[in-house]
């Protein structure tokens, strides 16, 4: 599957992850999309981030959803290659409904053609870090010796002209480093940081100043979130070891879990880490021999991350995202634009 989860996140605002772009993705979206509305959903939050794309026509039959006909979504042109241009029909579903995409640094080629068919005819608040900037068409040309070469043959371009290829004039390590240099420059953390260039300033149909130079700039800048959840968090959740707990002690419990909790929307609302969990995790952590660690209770996110584990072992991911979900700055700013907007 490509499509990690669906569900209404606020009465009548929807949200739907697509973690990339395969060849299932726009049926499992149909899919999603008409289980929301009958849920009352009326507007949404596409959530493209970390989505590193896929296929082009998949990306084209979304953007097709939210567009209406004519519109265009995307064009690719290269000095041997003809200008070919893709435009949206008249069979989407959502053309008139409020909606936000969410992106960042790892959003790239699929997914920044989705974001930039989007912001370019006005239809989105676009919202997170600026996108990775990956837009090249490439054609692979097959060996007799089993190899193939594949050849850059054109770029993508948003409908206002821009072109989402990043630049790749300077060396290779430079191009491969991009992306770490965002984090040393500050622009994951500075909306002022962003670099864009004046030179290719684009104009959507409603006024709206866009840049062209590599990646989709989002319309509102959300920045990473470093301190959502404390060092020890971070270090029991990366070493494996918080997993490893809420697996045992979901599976200790699974019985009783399952009596009192009816599905993953009541386990959401009534269940609370309590000191049984604090106590028995540090009872694991010196079982482990993880010395070095204690828990008193009030580490920043160490509630959250935990019954989102238990969640999903639970109920898998109808009830991962949705706790993960509930601070989640990104999530949290589309969810206030939409209610914002009538």
């Amino acid at each position: 599957y490509s499509l990690d989860i669906a569900y209404i996140v606020k009465p009548g605002i929807g949200y739907i992850k697509i973690s990339r772009f395969a060849s299932t993705t726009y049926d499992e979206f149909l899919d999603a999309f008409n289980a929301l509305t009958k849920q009352g959903m009326k507007k949404l939050i596409l959530d493209l981030r970390g989505n590193g794309g896929g296929f082009l026509k998949t990306a084209v039959e979304l953007a097709d959803e939210f567009l209406m006909d004519g519109l265009q979504i995307v064009y690719t042109e290269g000095k041997a290659h003809p200008k070919k241009v893709y435009n949206a029909s008249s069979r989407g579903g959502f053309e008139n409904n409020e909606m936000a995409v969410l992106i960042d640094e790892g959003s790239a080629s699929a997914s920044e053609i989705v974001a930039g068919a989007l912001q370019d005819n006005d239809r989105a608040t676009i919202i997170g870090r600026r996108s990775f900037g990956k837009g090249l068409v490439q054609d692979q040309i097959d060996l007799s010796d089993g190899s193939a070469v594949r050849l850059t043959i054109a770029r993508y371009y948003t409908p206002t002209g821009r072109c989402i290829q990043k630049p790749y004039n300077k060396s290779l390590d430079d191009y491969y480093n991009e992306e770490y240099s965002r984090f040393e420059q500050g622009e994951l953390y500075n909306v002022d940081s962003i670099k864009v260039d004046k030179t290719k300033q684009f104009k959507t149909p409603g006024g709206k100043t866009v840049y062209g130079g590599g990646g989709i700039v989002p319309d509102i800048f959300v920045p990473l979130d470093s301190v959502k959840y404390s060092p020890v968090v971070n270090r029991l959740f990366y070493s494996g070891a918080l997993n490893s707990f809420a697996f045992e002690f979901t599976d200790k419990y699974r019985s009783k879990f399952l009596n009192v909790y009816k599905n993953a929307a009541d386990f959401i609302l009534k269940y609370k880490i309590s000191q049984n969990e604090i106590s028995e995790m540090n009872a694991y952590l010196e079982a482990k021999k993880v010395n070095t660690i204690h828990l008193i209770g009030n580490e920043k996110g160490f509630d959250r991350i935990l019954k989102a584990l238990i969640g999903r072992n639970l109920f898998d991911k109808d009830a991962y995202y949705p706790i993960l979900n509930q601070n989640d700055n990104s999530i949290l700013k589309a969810i206030s634009v939409l209610s914002e907007k009538k």
